[in-house]
């Protein structure tokens, strides 16, 4: 199965696409759409929906997911993220390609097992679990990756991509230790 994650914007759109190959995933492609501030609203859409159909042409999606809109104190930038939304899935349903959407906090739950997980904590975790040899430039990317993460995950009826805990809790104290002191370049520090 391959899914089309997006993290929609009108200034920028991330994008990943993520394939399963029996138990593991690959990522296929990811990028940016990126529009230009001054350029009119209509046209940013535009761009938008026209990189996105190209991807789906170009890599056959089975299914889309994409991230809900986020209203914080700014209603205006719910509404521009909710034009994003909209040509985006316009992207897909014209392909006729299953949608799902999916809260910020769900996805970050998914992936890094914290509803309220930081973008850094989201960007490690997604190199980590998609064996990404480099982070991705841009947050929006590692976002649109987790969408992606998070839709095949729930789909497959887990809660989360992350290993399950051991149930000891001496046992999982050494492992962490071990873990931080093996991996130093895996910590973030805030």
């Amino acid at each position: 199965m391959i899914v089309l994650g997006v993290d929609p914007g009108t200034l920028i759109t991330g994008f990943g696409v993520i394939e399963s190959r029996g138990t593991k995933l690959h990522v296929l492609h990811y990028d940016i759409v990126r529009n230009r501030p001054d350029r009119s609203m209509p046209m940013r859409l535009k761009s938008i929906y026209e990189a996105l159909c190209d991807v789906i042409e170009k890599y056959h999606p089975d299914e889309f997911a994409i991230e809900t809109a986020f209203y914080g104190k700014n209603a205006q930038s719910a509404l521009k993220i909710g034009h994003a939304r909209g040509a985006s899935i316009l992207a897909a349903v014209n392909h006729e390609i299953p949608t799902q959407e999916y809260s910020p906090r769900e996805v970050k739950k998914a992936v890094v097992g914290n509803g309220a997980a930081s973008k850094e904590q989201v960007q490690a975790m997604v190199k980590l679990l998609l064996e990404l040899k480099t982070k991705p430039k841009f947050y929006d990317v590692t976002d649109a990756l987790a969408v992606a993460l998070c839709h095949f995950h729930r789909r497959s009826g887990n809660q989360s991509t992350r290993p399950k805990r051991h149930t000891s809790r001496k046992k999982r104290g050494n492992d962490w230790a071990k873990f931080v002191s093996a991996h130093p370049e895996r910590v973030i520090n805030s």
